[in-house]
């Protein structure tokens, strides 16, 4: 009875391993890709008064965090999953106003970090003082 109970133990765990195994690789194949070289993209700063701001930046940087970092753009905390954008070309929010920036694509909102959004040529990124959590 005992070596029933094993085996089906041992199967179950190889079964495991190869479903996490399948899982990494399937991640691997399909995360998002970098785009090396020189590319241009533009990022638009709008604040909560209305007002907005483009700034056309030409990088070799794989990712939105080094383009942005390069001209001096965002700066904030260091955290486990990366940058905590805190301040935007100079203007930092307010976390007693629950004041946020949020990144956005064409519209859509971004759902990785800055250090983990990979960039191409044309791009085109918001970044918007948003209130309330």
């Amino acid at each position: 009875m005992e070596t029933k109970n094993t085996k089906k133990i041992v199967i179950g765990l190889l079964i495991l391993i190869v479903i996490a195994s399948v899982m990494t690789l399937l991640y691997y194949q399909f995360k998002p890709k970098t785009t090396l070289g020189s590319k241009s993209i533009t990022v638009e700063v709008k604040l909560d008064d209305g007002t907005s701001k483009s700034f056309d930046i030409k990088t070799d940087e794989e990712y939105l965090r080094g383009a942005l970092e390069q001209i001096g753009l965002i700066s904030g905390d260091e955290s486990e999953y990366g940058l905590f954008v805190k301040t935007v070309d100079g203007r930092t929010a307010d976390d007693s106003k629950q004041e946020w920036w949020c990144f956005t694509s064409q519209g859509e909102t971004i759902n990785t970090s800055v250090d983990q959004t990979p960039i191409k040529d044309g791009d085109h990124f918001e970044i918007t003082l948003t209130v309330g959590y």
